[in-house]
Order: C-alpha cells, then sequence, then structure tokens
C-alpha cells in the first residue's frame, strides 16, 4: 500500500471527472504520513508489548499494585481490589506511553494538512478528562464481573456474559445524552428546510425519529461524519457540523471580539469550503438510515454478543490451567483478572485476528446494501456527490492494493461504491 502511495502520483484515468490533480497529491501525501505514522507507532507498539512480557511486566505490576492495596490495609484476600489498583496503573501506563505519539499525530500529521482544530490546552484538558470517565466507568464494571467469576459456580460464564449484555446496552443508551456531551457540545439542528426534510425521510421508511442533533466537531478535527443511536421508538440522529455546508464552523468567517484561541482556530482552516449540500446530507443519512431498516445494527449486536458468550465459555474452559499463568510470570497465584488478560488479550490473539477480517467483510457487503437503500430512495446521484465530496474533504486517497484493501477497509473504496451507484445516477 505505501508502494502505491509513493508511485501513483498522477490522477488514473479513471478517476479524471472525479478528483482533481492538486487534492489527489494533497490526499496522497497525507496518506503516506499516516502510514509512515502507523508503522512507527505500530513497531512502538509490539516491541513495548514484547518487552514487557520479557521482562516480567505484568507480574511486577501486580505485585507493585499488591503492595500498594497492602498499604491501604487490604491483604491479598482482597484480590478484586488489588485488580483495581492493577487495572489503574496499568491503563495510566498507557495513556503516558501513547501520549507522545497522540501529539505527534494531533499537531504534526492532522496540522500539516490542515486537519486539527484543537489547541494544546484543550488537548491536554480533554485527555483527562477521558482518562477521569474511562476509570469512573471501567473500574467499577470491572470489579462487578470480577465478583460475579467468584461467586458465579460452575456457570459463572453465562452469568458474566449476561452482565457485559446489560453494561453494553446501557453504555449504548446513555452515551450520547450523558457521555458524549461531555467532551463536546450537541445542539438541536434548527428548525428549517433540512430538518423538515429529515423528519419526512424518517417518517416515509417508519424510523421513529425524536430529535435531530448537531454536534460541534469542528473544535477538533475537519473530518465530518453523522450517525443515529437510540434503541425502540426512541431514536437520534446527530450530524457533525462539518458534514454541514451551511453549519459548519469552518466555513464562516470569524465574528469580531472572539477571542485569541478561536481566531487560532478560525486561521488554520483558511475558511476552506467543505461540507455537503442539504440534498448530499438526506443522501448521507439515507445510507445511514439503510443500515437500520436492513437490520444491520441488530445483526452487528447479535453477532458481538455470541462471540462475547463464546469467548467467555473458553474462558472458563481455560482458566484453571495453571500453565497459562506460569508461562506469564504467575507461579503461585492465578489471579482472576490476569487470566482474563492472558487469555482475552493473548490466547484469543489469532482468533480475533480472522474474526476481525470476516467482520471487515460483513461490513463492506452492509455498505454497499446501505447504498443500495439510498438509490431505492432516489438518492443516488446526491450520494454519488457526497460520496466525493467527503472523499475530498477527508482527504481520501481513492487507490489502494486490494490485498490492503480486503484486509482494512471496512468500507468498500470510493470507486468500487461509484460504480455501484452509476447506473442509477445516469438514469
Amino acid at each position: 500500500q505505501r508502494r502505491v502511495y509513493r508511485t501513483t502520483t498522477h490522477v488514473p484515468q479513471e478517476l479524471g471527472q472525479i478528483m482533481d490533480s492538486e487534492t489527489f497529491e494533497k490526499s496522497r501525501l497525507y496518506q503516506l504520513d499516516k502510514s509512515t505514522f502507523s508503522f512507527w507507532s505500530g513497531l512502538y507498539s509490539e516491541v513495548e508489548g514484547t518487552m514487557i512480557l520479557l521482562c516480567g511486566g505484568i507480574p511486577f505490576l501486580w505485585n507493585l499494585s499488591g503492595q500498594i492495596s497492602g498499604r491501604a490495609g487490604f491483604g491479598p484476600e482482597y484480590e478484586i481490589v488489588q485488580s483495581l489498583v492493577f487495572l489503574l496503573l496499568a491503563t495510566l501506563f498507557s495513556a503516558l506511553t501513547g501520549l507522545p505519539w497522540s501529539l505527534y499525530n494531533t499537531f504534526v500529521i492532522e496540522e500539516k494538512h490542515g486537519f486539527n482544530q484543537q489547541t494544546l490546552g484543550f488537548f491536554f484538558k480533554d485527555a483527562i478528562k477521558k482518562f477521569i470517565v474511562t476509570q469512573c466507568i471501567l473500574l467499577p464494571v470491572t470489579s462487578l464481573l470480577l465478583y460475579i467469576i467468584k461467586i458465579g459456580g460452575d456457570y459463572f460464564f453465562i452469568y458474566a456474559w449476561l452482565f457485559t449484555l446489560v453494561v453494553s446496552l446501557v453504555l449504548v443508551t446513555i452515551y450520547a445524552d450523558y457521555i458524549a456531551p461531555l467532551f463536546d457540545k450537541f445542539i438541536p439542528l434548527p428548525e428549517g428546510e433540512l430538518k423538515q426534510q429529515i423528519e419526512t425521510m424518517a417518517k416515509s421508511i417508519d424510523f421513529p425519529l425524536t430529535k435531530v442533533y448537531v454536534v460541534e466537531g469542528s473544535k477538533r478535527s475537519s473530518h465530518s461524519n453523522a450517525y443515529f443511536y437510540g434503541f425502540f421508538k426512541n431514536k437520534r440522529i446527530v450530524l457533525f457540523d462539518t458534514l454541514l455546508e451551511d453549519y459548519s464552523a469552518l466555513n464562516k468567517e470569524p465574528a469580531e471580539g472572539e477571542d485569541g484561541e478561536n481566531e487560532e482556530k478560525k486561521s488554520k482552516t483558511k475558511n476552506k469550503k467543505q461540507g455537503c449540500k442539504n440534498e448530499e446530507v438526506l443522501a448521507v443519512l439515507g445510507h445511514e438510515l439503510g443500515h437500520w431498516k436492513l437490520g444491520h445494527t441488530i445483526k452487528n449486536i447479535i453477532i458481538s454478543q455470541m462471540n462475547s458468550f463464546l469467548c467467555f465459555f473458553l474462558f472458563a474452559v481455560l482458566i484453571g490451567r495453571k500453565e497459562l499463568f506460569a508461562a506469564f510470570g504467575f507461579y503461585d497465584t492465578q489471579p482472576t483478572l490476569i487470566g482474563l488478560m492472558i487469555i482475552f488479550q493473548f490466547i484469543f490473539s489469532p482468533y480475533n485476528e480472522i474474526l476481525s477480517f470476516c467482520l471487515t467483510v460483513l461490513s463492506r457487503r452492509f455498505e454497499f446494501q446501505a447504498d443500495a437503500f439510498a438509490k431505492e430512495l432516489g438518492k443516488a446521484k446526491d450520494l454519488y456527490a457526497a460520496l466525493i465530496k467527503l472523499n475530498k474533504d477527508n482527504l481520501g486517497f481513492p487507490v489502494s492494493d486490494w490485498i490492503f484493501s480486503m484486509w482494512h477497509y471496512s468500507h468498500p473504496p470510493l470507486l468500487e461504491r461509484l460504480q455501484a451507484l452509476k447506473d442509477a445516477k445516469q438514469e
């Protein structure tokens, strides 16, 4: 794939009507930089993980956690307390070692190519807030899961699976209402033509829409997105302001009297026109609602829970194998949390790669089906234009090595999607 980025320096003939040479070159250089970053950060991650295993980092951190919890008055019999200290230290270590990479990605690569809208202060404030919120969710959930495994008896894996199912459903339900607003500003889409058109389209396919929000994504990045969430008769649509040509802050001149931070953010974008027209936004939403209408969301949940149940069942089979713990430096104890880490993170690693590939293949099939659904709504022409515009706004490179694409792209390549829409567009 890197060879494709390096050698494809001119717009291929089949892309001549889709992409101008300037945008093509920008996207090529952006993806080449991202590829280089991905290689080095991935290599570092592999080296770090290998060194932790070879140097006994996991048992060292577990013993350190025991010492800390012991000083607080919790002896070895309080395994869950020690597990939570271990988890806190492990996530803190991961956050600190990943920080330089995140800073480089945001303030060098994304900044260089015009996507970053964050200041350094905002970045650190956001990172700290994200860490705290994650711990507030992770630690209580983990403690309850470990307790269930401890008292669950021979069929603990069933109870553990049911618990994780409930937790995942609760998190999906509350995420957009209570967690996401901690990081981004959500405002109702103002009354007007676009909102009326969205409500009309939702009604035409019996989508139980209750609210439409615009999220201020432009304060972080100029990348764009849209999604829906909610269960049963309480569905909501969220549009990133960067998706909307008429609402994006990136398309507006700075108002007089704005503070220095906002002026700095505006100057980065150079008022580059971006986003989609109302008809194109409707076409994108037609695609997203196609996922709902065709049951893709439910199918993904079912697949995820079947996989979760299988993993807990295999965990129950393997957890008693002392040689697994001994291989990772635990000769005298078999902590439940460490067993979860060994089995889910390491033993299941080959299986997870195969599963990931299968889900990627399925995802691409779903994307084609959702495009076809938007086509049936009469949105083929507008979706065709929106896909080109979004690819340009996000500097997506439309040429890919077929093996790389097959393994990594959860969405079909741009040309394949456009070809599927082309006939209907011409009609």
